[in-house]
């Protein structure tokens, strides 16, 4: 089984940390979300201390209307764009992917191709897409819409958009491009494939004004649960990021997942399966216990509850807080986080205020250095993860923490592959590099009729489609 010669690790990665009032700590840098040198020193961190890549999140409106709780929120509120982010990252570190957070609800596949082959090309090969497809209404007004999309029909576009991504990575062969000063050729073009996509959501033609990426195409992460989530992740995705603090279960999620992907005809094992570790560490508990209690010092009961109702879909502000959760109204957000909530309430008898604060608290393992290497190795072995999705509540410091305690204990237990200079993404997570897909000949071929038929166009409109030209 693919993932098990050696440990993947992912450094999730949100401006001052993922706890909610992390940005209040003094050591915390409040403006880390437009901080340039405290994200390039995050990112250096996380690659001196080996981690394959940083996962940077992204959402395209502020989750909260409330004033009161959205001007107490420190994730989302003065951040910059996370793909602009990495491009600046790319110069300031050398071997460490970047996985980039993008919506295909909100987002066109050609922008989406774009954007991620350009991070792909100069960055050396380090790129990855997170495909998302959104979770709010507060999205949705940004672009002109009532509501988010329903559920389906974001899958449905997201399958589409993937399709028609992969196809514009693909517009030239590898070797199409010439760039031969001597006899005038840029590239072959006999060796261009532009997708001429026409289906339910998109009308797209190509080619891509970029030849193929270092990588073939960049690494495409995913972290979806629900039903159809995880059938679109088996397809598509090269890493599944995943909320799941139970090992037995965790066990469950990645066989399933490679056998739907062994069903949509895959042979590469399926996706690598790295579920999220939330981690405050020290040399013993002690340190750690004291180092999360000052953490929670920082919390105010209506931010905690105003991310639960984020993750509900539904307004918790007015629920009993030391009551059982309430049957919860329909809603339109995330069904796997909605649905892992009301599971964990259920199952362990919590309170509206004891969930609040574990979704606030995420399961974070709160543990000396040795006993998360334990949890680590234990998760690995038994075929719960094939690395790990390390998350830290508050930076620079609990990165800090886990490279230099942790990780340590991860080599002496020989559990990860050492970095190599100049390798793309792919190859150090130990993937292969997609060959290149061309279209059908008879698209091909229905495509310079077309261009035929097009050559009859007034002028000016023959000159913008200039890129038709070289497939006739």
């Amino acid at each position: 089984m693919r993932g098990k010669d050696f440990l993947r690790l992912c450094a999730f990665i949100k401006p001052g940390g993922s706890y909610s009032s992390s940005w209040r700590l003094p050591e915390v840098p409040a403006n880390a979300g437009i901080d340039l040198s405290a994200m390039i020193q995050v990112a250096r961190t996380a690659e001196r201390g080996g981690f394959d890549t940083l996962f940077f999140p992204d959402a395209l409106a502020l989750p909260w209307t409330d004033q009161d709780i959205a001007h107490r929120q420190g994730q989302q509120a003065d951040v910059v764009d996370p793909m602009l982010l990495a491009a600046a990252l790319a110069p300031h570190t050398k071997n460490i992917g970047l996985v980039i957070t993008a919506s295909t609800t909100y987002n066109e596949p050609y922008h989406l191709a774009r954007y991620f082959a350009s991070l792909d090309h100069l960055s050396g090969g380090r790129a990855g897409w997170n495909l998302v497809t959104s979770l709010t209404d507060t999205e949705a007004w940004n672009f002109g819409r009532d509501h988010h999309p329903p559920h389906d029909e974001r899958l449905a576009r997201a399958e589409e958009s993937y399709d028609v991504v992969c196809g514009l990575w693909d517009s030239f062969a590898d070797d199409a491009f010439r760039h031969d000063k001597e006899s005038g050729r840029m590239f072959d073009p006999e060796k261009i494939f532009a997708p001429r996509h026409r289906g339910e959501h998109f009308a797209v033609d190509g080619p891509l004004t970029l030849s193929r990426s270092p990588q073939g195409r960049p690494v495409v992460a995913q972290a979806g649960a629900s039903r159809g989530g995880r059938r679109l992740a088996a397809r598509v995705a090269d890493l599944v990021f995943a909320i799941e603090a139970d090992q037995e279960r965790a066990v469950e999620q990645a066989a399933e997942l490679r056998s739907l992907a062994e069903g949509f005809g895959r042979t590469d094992g399926g996706p690598l399966f790295l579920p999220a570790l939330t981690v405050v560490t020290g040399r013993t508990r002690s340190e750690a216990e004291d180092a999360m209690a000052r953490l929670e010092a920082t919390a105010e009961t209506t931010v905690m509850l105003a991310n639960l109702s984020f993750y509900l879909g539904c307004d918790a502000s007015g629920f009993a807080l030391d009551e059982p959760l309430p049957p919860l109204p329909p809603s339109n957000a995330s069904r796997s986080a909605r649905d892992r909530l009301v599971a964990e309430a259920a199952r362990d008898g919590l309170t509206v205020r004891e969930l609040a604060l574990r979704q606030d608290r995420a399961d974070t393992v709160v543990a000396s250095a040795a006993e998360v290497a334990d949890h680590m190795q234990e998760w690995f072995e038994a075929g719960a993860a094939d690395g790990f999705t390390v998350i830290p509540p508050y930076l620079p410091g609990a990165l800090d923490d886990f490279v230099d305690l942790v990780v340590p204990e991860l080599d002496r237990r020989g559990l990860r592959r050492a970095a190599r200079d100049g390798e793309t993404l792919r190859r150090r997570l130990g993937l292969e590099r997609p060959a290149h897909r061309a279209p059908a000949r008879s698209a091909l071929k229905e495509a310079r009729v077309r261009l035929r038929l097009r050559r009859e166009e007034p002028a000016e409109n023959f000159l913008l489609r200039v890129g038709d030209l070289i497939l006739d």
